[in-house]
């Protein structure tokens, strides 16, 4: 009984026990029912999905071919759909406040509406809606006010950390990079064909060319 009790006690501590402790539950339960079903010669992936709705499996099968779709993608193409990629993990990760928002948006659509260029209008089923008179309140092509929008400090501070988490992402991974090819020099390359390149042409020219690279390392190349 007290071992029950102090069990009990670890588990309250410790929810992340609780959590590996429920798992291997499931796995056990997953395994003793696939071992019964296969005995009794039946389908067990078929029986299990009597578990799903239609939607529900729907859904599961494009969330598989979602993910096997992103880990296809994960291969270098070129530079534009690697910018792609980052633009739309940062829009996933973008923390937008729409609370706030919605106050600067009611604000703006108050504001013109006492100044005259929008007028408020009542539908048939009781909705308001804002119609711009004289085409001046909703953003065109020629708009230009959204460069009088003054972000505040929180939101610039995200960006400086957004910049510098960037850029250390990028120091990390040129780091790594280095390390894996052994170079401890400057980086005199751009890819690694061009990198071959100056390799060989290291071996043939840098017995006739060290004197000069290195005068013009020491400034007092003439």
């Amino acid at each position: 009984m007290k071992e029950v009790t102090r069990e009990s006690q670890r588990l309250a501590e410790d929810p992340s026990q609780l959590t590996a402790l429920r798992r291997r539950h499931d796995i056990a339960a997953h395994k003793l029912l696939k071992a019964e079903t296969e005995d009794a010669g039946e389908d067990f992936e078929r029986k299990r999905a009597w578990d799903w709705t239609v939607d529900e499996s729907e859904r599961w099968d494009k969330r598989l071919k979602k993910k096997a779709a992103h880990r296809d993608n994960n291969a270098f193409q070129d530079y534009q759909a690697e910018s792609s990629k980052v633009y739309k993990r940062q829009l996933r990760n973008l923390d937008v406040d729409l609370d706030a928002y919605t106050k600067q948006k009611l604000a703006a659509i108050e504001k013109a509406a006492a100044a005259g260029s929008l007028e408020i209008v009542e539908t048939e089923d009781g909705e308001m809606i804002a119609v711009d008179k004289d085409g001046t309140f909703y953003a065109t092509a020629d708009s230009t006010s959204f460069a009088q929008n003054k972000p505040d400090k929180a939101a610039i501070d995200r960006l400086v950390a957004d910049i510098e988490r960037a850029e250390a992402q990028s120091l990390k991974k040129r780091r790594d990079r280095q390390a894996k090819n052994g170079d401890d020099g400057d980086i005199t390359y751009i890819n690694e064909k061009n990198k071959q390149f100056n390799q060989k042409l290291a071996r043939f020219y840098d017995k006739y060319t060290s004197d000069i690279r290195d005068s013009f390392e020491r400034g007092t190349m003439i």
